[in-house]
């Protein structure tokens, strides 16, 4: 998938707080891929996207 001019939207659901893995119980970003989202390109950020997809089905990444 190539760069798109309209950014990929946050996936931050405002209620930031992370567990013992150092995921947010919301959203499921880890602590890192929250402090680095605003300077992912869109092609970066559909990929925690789908990181995100596999950890709501319960898969490791």
């Amino acid at each position: 998938m190539t760069e798109q001019s309209s950014p990929v939207r946050s996936p931050c659901m405002g209620v930031c707080a992370l567990d013992e893995k150092d995921l947010c119980i919301a959203c499921r970003r880890s602590g890192m891929e929250i402090a680095e989202w605003g300077v992912l390109t869109n092609d970066q950020r559909r990929e925690v996207i789908k990181k995100i997809e596999r950890r709501y089905r319960g898969e490791v990444c």
